[in-house]
């Protein structure tokens, strides 16, 4: 579908060359000759229509993906840009990623970090994430997520562990995670994934830009900048 999409917007750019002439056999022959010629336009062609789909689908979404859940953020509060981040604990590539949503932050003091819980890959993922929100309503999301990370594996037991070591109400903290505001955002946050294409976590929002897997600090950097540059920031 993506190869037909961007194999019809290439002769749409080959007829207006040629001044909108020729019927459809021709038009086709074109194409079909144009793009024999230069195959290396067709990948091109299919990830910006991507992009352009992806930034239509974000621009339709952008409030359920930019407005945090309450103390689910880092970095600068009222930054001109902001990095949404898509995690699951579970996951070993969110963990790979944190160093350079660190980095960011530290070498970017106009940059905001959204942190989106996407529980997607086990039961665990899902207490986690209760248990994440639960404490940033707390107002202790960072200590929480980073001393759930710091233990490598997510089960119960390193769970209740990290609500501890964030110094969590756990009382307050187990009558939360059953709360409708809790809820909603996990559901929100699986709808918007699926709407927006994600197929695994890490999955990130940065502008109108989707960008999928373990992001070094140099390629969030150079997203926040294409954001900056399109007047696109989120």
């Amino acid at each position: 579908m993506l190869a037909a999409a961007a194999l019809a917007g290439a002769g749409g750019a080959i007829m207006a060359q040629r001044g909108g002439t020729g019927d459809r056999a021709a038009t086709e022959t074109v194409v079909r000759d144009y793009i024999l010629a230069n195959p290396e336009i067709l990948p091109e062609a299919m990830r910006r229509l991507q992009a352009k789909e992806s930034g239509k689908a974000v621009a339709a979404n952008r409030s359920a993906i930019v407005e945090p859940f309450p103390g689910a953020i880092a970095g600068n509060p009222k930054g001109d840009v902001s990095v949404v981040a898509y995690l699951d604990y579970a996951c070993g590539f969110c963990r790979a990623s944190l160093p350079a949503i660190t980095g960011l932050i530290a070498s970017d003091p106009n940059v905001r970090i959204v942190y989106r819980e996407l529980p997607i890959l086990s039961p665990d993922s899902r207490t986690a994430t209760e248990w994440a929100l639960a404490a940033a309503l707390q107002g202790k999301f960072k200590p929480f997520h980073d001393a759930l990370y710091a233990s490598g594996r997510v089960d119960a037991g390193t769970i209740q562990q990290a609500a501890t070591t964030a110094g969590l109400d756990i009382a307050a903290a187990r009558a939360a995670i059953q709360s409708p505001q809790v809820v909603a955002e996990i559901e929100r946050n699986l709808k918007t994934a699926g709407t927006l294409g994600f197929t695994g976590t890490p999955s990130w929002v940065v502008g109108d830009q989707v960008l999928s897997g373990a992001q070094t600090l140099p390629a969030l950097q150079t997203a926040v900048a294409e954001a900056r540059r399109t007047g696109k920031p989120g």
